[in-house]
């Protein structure tokens, strides 16, 4: 058998999380405040404890998701003596200083804690191609990083908990803002013209491909934005203003919304009228700043 895991709240998260641990062997307690939702878990190997403090006294890992903090502190604030020298591991979603509030609460208490962030639904945990995001003490982390993998791929992102949350919220941007453009060219490229009636399948069959040399793109761009320089080599924004006219008369031309390309368009071309023009699409993250240098 594997390793002893408790997990504490048994909704659709918190149950898929039980069963993945429960599927690789893990030895796994479960407890829900309301009663008669681990029937189901029980019969895969799991064990109900009566209480939420029996269920903490029986592993030195705790995974604690339920619906939002208030009631992370209305479970184990209670079982703070019963959780000193554990490791709890919280994937609740909340708010950074929600995450740094429960984590000074565990330090006071004596209680190894990791922030966690689930980067899929219900249906991808145990996949090790979906992320699961942790900060805090990197000797828990690496105490029970091999557990923790029966739900995907655990990464962690540093010692301060607020890094999950904060990095949850950026990667959900990136998801949104990449589906959006799929979903631009899915339209655009499905509708009727020349070269159009193209299936969102067919399409992204060749967008699998292209994801590829986006993320090159990306891992070009990152040292750039790091080091504040931003040289523009054979693809400067001029040129990228340019293609962004075209997909915006393409837009046009087959009736497809314009809004992304009118809002590409706009960014890029305040950074060429800033004098921008032969710097790279790195650049544009000083004008998507707030209050950055232009």
């Amino acid at each position: 058998m594997g390793t002893k895991v408790t997990v504490l709240g048994l909704g659709a998260m918190g149950a898929t999380l039980a069963g993945a641990f429960t599927a690789a062997g893990h030895r796994t307690t479960v407890w829900n405040r309301t009663a008669g939702r681990a029937a189901a878990l029980m019969e895969r190997g799991a064990v109900e404890a009566p209480s939420a403090a029996q269920a903490v006294a029986a592993s030195p890992l705790v995974v604690i998701c339920v619906s939002a903090y208030d009631a992370v502190h209305d479970v184990v604030g209670p079982l703070a003596a019963g959780l000193t020298g554990s490791t709890l591991v919280n994937l609740t979603s909340g708010s950074p200083p929600q995450a740094r509030e429960t984590a000074a609460w565990a330090e006071r208490h004596g209680i190894a804690y990791l922030e966690g962030a689930l980067m899929s639904t219900p249906s991808g945990i145990g996949d090790p191609d979906f992320l699961q995001l942790y900060s805090g003490p990197r000797a828990a982390f690496d105490k029970h990083r091999e557990t923790l993998a029966a739900l995907g791929h655990p990464v962690h992102l540093g010692t301060d908990p607020a890094l999950p949350s904060v990095y949850d919220s950026a990667l959900l941007g990136l998801l949104w803002s990449t589906l959006t453009g799929w979903l631009h060219g899915v339209a655009l490229i499905g509708a009727e013209g020349p070269g159009g009636g193209v299936t969102a399948t067919e399409f992204t069959d060749v967008v699998n491909h292209w994801m590829k040399s986006v993320g090159a793109f990306m891992n070009t761009y990152a040292p750039q934005i790091d080091a504040g320089r931003y040289p523009g080599g054979e693809f400067p924004l001029t040129l990228h203003l340019s293609m962004m006219d075209l997909l915006a008369h393409a837009s046009e031309l087959r009736g497809v919304e314009p809004g992304l390309p009118d809002l590409l368009r706009e960014l890029t071309g305040r950074a060429v009228a800033a004098g921008h023009g032969d710097d790279s699409y790195a650049r544009l993250v000083e004008f998507v700043r707030k209050s950055g240098k232009h």
